[in-house]
């Protein structure tokens, strides 16, 4: 399929909008499940011209990522690992080219043409292997930034499989009479030297959303290079862009869960349920402990744009999901999240020197900036600052240069429990949150809570995460 696209301003947007349109993206494993897509999300109560005025940002089915580039959680090598490390890559490109045709073969009952699908992906494939291959000889002769070419590297695999739902997205659709198109934001077709932003909006133009339904790729190309930004997290960011340039009555990301008061998995179904409503400061809080509403750097667009955002259940089409706005405050002091995580270190840093000395924090800082390490928490006294990491950011490079600068640097295995809540103001709710923890033999390490409350943190040792996470939600 064929786009004719002309530059415009974003201000050319804005006759729509007063039309009831929605961006929507959908994750990899709600793709991976397609039939249940189609039923509660394309079609689920729609037909005849109510189906359109939507886009739908898709990402690549479950796994494919991480065939192409590397597995999100164990770190297991793909394609792009047998690049860096200057091994032949076509035969595992070659590999992927067939899982995904295998793939292709789980939704010819949907409709998929397989002919017209195969031949899509072994064209992209194809198409990606020449570029790889001149990049390859270009690395190879050393003359280059190599972490520059790696990158390119990871932008083209990348994008692949986007492509490739994407499509099979459309052909879907319009093997069952929807008027479908696609928008193919990877740019494997042009050279044109444009910023996402840029790309997004050439590829929007004139396309009369009351008519069509949209199904954009997760992955855009742009100057700035989406995955240097945003590595992993790009598909959020597309649909975070998308959504501010065509301004949606509503921004939906579908889930295959619901964003719920806590999880499920630790504290039973029963136990928790939906959030049902909360603001982007939530949602910010959420993500800083790793359970990710959505991407901050996505959100942050939306917030500023007063995009609304909600969350929803791929399985459960009829629930409202939960809605996250830029004003919202719960009318009542409540908590609305029980969470964290185990995935963490605290580092104390403890110095007789510290006490009145004005600066030590800042050239603390300057360590943890250098090396490029966040922290997520952080709790002082006049002769100690500690503070909490991910344990995947605990360096050797960073304990040597603590150690070197400081008399006492301890390092301990962590977790993380929070309250979390857009009203968290309540009189007593710190007592009797750590009444709970004690009356479950859990030692609380370090505590704290800012001005704002919408976030009261708890470290607690890894092994004690779980009973603490159920000890708080029982009893708040």
């Amino acid at each position: 399929m064929t786009f004719f696209c002309v530059k415009i301003t974003l201000g050319l947007f804005a006759p729509r909008l007063n039309i009831v349109l929605t961006v929507e993206k959908i994750g990899g494993t709600s793709m991976t499940a397609f039939a249940d897509v189609l039923d509660n999300i394309i079609f689920h109560g729609r037909q005849g011209e109510a189906l359109y005025n939507r886009i739908f940002v898709v990402s690549a089915y479950a796994n494919v990522t991480n065939w192409l580039l590397e597995n999100k959680k164990t770190g297991a090598p793909g394609v792009y690992h047998r690049i860096t490390q200057q091994q032949a890559f076509r035969g595992a490109l070659q590999e992927v080219a067939e899982q995904l045709k295998e793939l292709n073969k789980a939704y010819a009952p949907l409709g998929l043409n397989l002919a017209v699908a195969d031949a899509f992906i072994q064209q992209r494939i194809a198409q990606a292997q020449v570029y790889l291959d001149s990049l390859v000889n270009v690395l190879a002769s050393g003359y280059v930034n190599s972490a520059n070419i790696l990158q390119a590297v990871r932008e083209i695999l990348a994008s692949i499989g986007e492509a490739h739902s994407a499509f099979n997205s459309v052909n879907i659709l319009q093997s069952r009479g929807v008027h479908a198109t696609l928008v193919d934001l990877s740019g494997f077709d042009d050279a044109q030297p444009l910023t996402i932003d840029e790309r997004i909006r050439q590829a929007f133009a004139g396309i009369d959303f009351a008519g069509t339904i949209c199904v954009a790729t997760g992955y855009a190309k742009g100057t700035e290079g989406i995955m240097r930004e945003f590595d992993r997290g790009y598909s959020e960011v597309t649909f975070s862009k998308i959504a501010v340039a065509v301004r949606p009555q509503e921004a939906i990301i579908h889930k295959e869960y619901h964003l719920s008061s806590a999880d499920p998995n630790l504290v039973g179904v029963d136990h928790c349920q939906p959030i049902g409503f909360t603001n982007y400061d939530v949602a910010d809080q959420l993500a800083d402990v790793g359970m990710e509403a959505i991407h901050p750097k996505a959100s942050k667009p939306l917030e500023i744009h007063a995009i609304d955002l909600r969350i929803k259940n791929t399985f459960e089409p009829a629930h409202p999901g939960t809605l996250i706005t830029r004003d919202y405050v719960s009318p009542t002091r409540r908590i609305e999240v029980i969470t964290g995580t185990d995935k963490v270190v605290i580092i104390d840093i403890h110095d007789p020197l510290m006490v009145g000395a004005a600066g030590f924090d800042l050239h603390l800082m300057q360590v943890f900036f250098d090396l490029g390490v966040s922290y997520i928490f952080k709790a002082t006294s006049a002769n100690s600052i500690s503070l909490l990491i991910w344990e995947k950011d605990l360096r050797s490079e960073l304990t040597e240069v603590l150690r070197a600068r400081y008399e006492n640097v301890t390092i301990e295995n962590a977790a993380l429990v929070c309250l979390i809540g857009s009203n968290l103001d309540e009189p007593g709710l710190l007592a009797r949150a750590a009444g709970a923890l004690a009356e479950a033999g859990i030692n609380i390490r370090s505590a704290g809570v800012a001005l704002r409350k919408v976030n009261l943190q708890f470290i607690v040792g890894r092994e004690e995460y779980k009973p603490a996470i159920i000890a708080l939600n029982k009893a708040l």
